[in-house]
C-alpha cells in the first residue's frame, strides 16, 4: 500500500530531474548564440576582430576567476540555493547584455559568465550526490541537453536577428525567458530536506598537489580551448570560403549537433571499458583531423564540421564527466571542478582572442588552424593520462 509521502517523493524527484535538465539547457545558449552574429555585432559597435573575440573570451575569464569560489559558497549556502541564484543572475546578465548601451554588453556578459560558472562547478557535484550509481548516463543526458540547446541557439541566431525588431540584440536577449523558466522550476528544490549547507568552519581545498587533478584540469583546458574557439570563429572561417552568414550558422549547428550524438553515444561505451584513456585520446585525434581538413580543403566544410563535432562532443562529455568520475565523493567533485574549470577556462580564454589576433596578423585562417591542430595533438597525450582509473580525494 502506498503512503501519502510516496507521491510527494515522486513529484520532488520529477521536479529535480526537470530542473536539472533546464539548468543544463541554459548553460551554453547565451554563449553559442553569439558566434553567428559576431560580425553583425562588430559592424554595429565598431569592434576589431580581436575585440570581438573578447566577447567570447570574457565569459571564460569570468569562469576562471569565479569557479574557485563556488565550492566555498556552496558549502555555506547549499548547492540547491546556489543553482537557483545562478539562474536568476543569468536572466539579469542576458537582459543587460541585450540593451542598446555599449557598456552593458560587457557588464551583462560578466554576470551571465558568473552564473554559468556556478552551474559548471555544481552540476557535476550534484550528479555525484543525487545520481551516484548512474554518473555516466546522467552526464551523457546532461551534455546532450547542453548540446541540443546550444546548437539550436547557434542555428537560429541569424534568422532571429533578421526577423526580430531588435536585430542581434533581440536574438541574444530572447534566451532570458528560457533562463527564467529554469529559475522557476528549480524553486521547489530550496525546500528539500537533508540538503543542509556544511558549517562555515569547513574550509574547502582544491587538490593542487594531485597530479591527477592537474591532468584533469589540463584535459578540461584543451577541451574548452578548442570548443570555445570554434564557437567564436567557425562561422567566420566558413564565411571566408564564400558562404553566406546563414549557411555558416547552420554549419556551427552541424558541428554542435553531431557533438550531441556523441554525448549520447559515448556513455554507452563506458561500462564496457576499464577506463576512458582510449576514448579521450581518440576524440582528440578526430578533432585534429577536422582542423587539418579545414586547413587543406576548407570548401568541404560539412565534412570538417562533422569530424570536429565528433571530437568536440567526445571531449566535452569527458571533460565534464571527469569531475565526477575522477572524484572520490561529492565534496571532492566540487573541489576538482572548481580547480579544473578555473585552470581550464583561464587557458581557454586565450583561444578566441589569440585566434582572432592571429587572423588579423596573418590575414587568413591558415596559421590559426595549424595551431589548433597542434593543440589537439597534445590533447591526445593528456587524454591518455586523465582517462586512467584513479580518484582524487579532498
Amino acid at each position: 500500500m502506498r503512503t501519502a509521502k510516496e507521491p510527494r517523493a515522486g513529484l520532488h524527484k520529477a521536479l529535480l530531474v526537470l530542473g536539472f535538465l533546464l539548468i543544463a539547457a541554459n548553460m551554453r545558449a547565451a554563449l553559442t548564440s553569439v558566434g553567428p552574429v559576431l560580425d553583425a555585432i562588430r559592424r554595429d559597435i565598431g569592434l576589431t576582430a580581436g575585440e570581438a573575440g573578447f566577447i567570447g573570451t570574457l565569459p571564460l575569464l569570468t569562469f576562471a576567476a569565479f569557479s574557485p569560489q563556488v565550492p566555498r559558497l556552496a558549502r555555506r549556502f547549499g548547492i540547491d540555493l546556489m543553482l537557483w541564484l545562478a539562474m536568476g543572475l543569468l536572466v539579469i546578465g542576458i537582459v543587460l547584455r541585450s540593451l542598446p548601451v555599449a557598456a552593458l554588453l560587457w557588464v551583462g556578459t560578466v554576470l551571465l559568465g558568473a552564473a554559468i560558472a556556478v552551474a559548471n562547478v555544481l552540476l557535476p557535484s550534484m550528479i555525484k550526490r543525487d545520481f551516484p550509481d548512474h554518473i555516466g548516463a546522467v552526464t551523457g543526458v546532461y551534455t546532450a541537453v547542453i548540446g541540443i540547446v546550444a546548437s539550436t541557439a547557434a542555428g537560429v541566431a541569424v534568422p532571429l536577428a533578421g526577423v526580430l525588431p531588435g536585430g542581434w540584440r533581440a536574438a541574444l536577449g530572447c534566451w532570458a525567458g528560457f533562463a527564467l523558466v529554469a529559475f522557476a522550476v528549480w524553486s521547489p528544490q530550496l525546500r528539500r530536506s537533508g540538503r543542509e549547507p556544511e558549517p562555515a568552519t569547513v574550509k574547502p581545498r582544491a587538490p593542487w598537489r594531485s597530479p591527477l587533478a592537474w591532468e584533469v584540469s589540463a584535459f578540461m583546458a584543451l577541451s574548452a580551448c578548442g570548443f570555445y574557439t570554434m564557437l567564436a570563429w567557425f562561422p567566420s572561417i566558413v564565411v571566408s570560403t564564400g558562404a553566406s552568414e546563414e549557411y555558416a550558422g547552420w554549419m556551427l549547428f552541424v558541428y554542435q549537433i553531431i557533438g550531441v550524438v556523441m554525448s549520447g553515444g559515448v556513455p554507452l561505451l563506458l561500462p564496457r571499458l576499464a577506463d576512458q584513456r582510449a576514448i579521450a585520446a581518440g576524440g582528440a585525434t578526430v578533432a585534429m583531423l577536422g582542423y587539418l581538413g579545414l586547413l587543406v580543403a576548407p570548401d568541404l566544410s560539412v565534412l570538417w564540421a562533422l569530424l570536429t563535432g565528433i571530437g568536440a562532443g567526445t571531449l566535452f562529455f569527458l571533460a565534464l564527466a571527469f569531475f565526477s568520475l575522477r572524484a572520490a565523493d561529492p565534496r571532492s567533485s566540487a573541489s576538482l571542478a572548481g580547480m579544473g574549470q578555473s585552470i581550464g577556462y583561464l587557458f581557454a580564454a586565450l583561444g578566441p582572442v589569440a585566434v582572432g589576433a592571429l587572423h588579423d596578423w596573418t590575414g587568413g585562417w591558415t596559421v590559426p588552424l595549424a595551431v589548433l591542430a597542434v593543440l589537439a595533438a597534445v590533447h591526445t597525450v593528456v587524454g591518455w593520462r586523465a582517462g586512467r582509473d584513479a580518484h582524487v580525494r579532498v
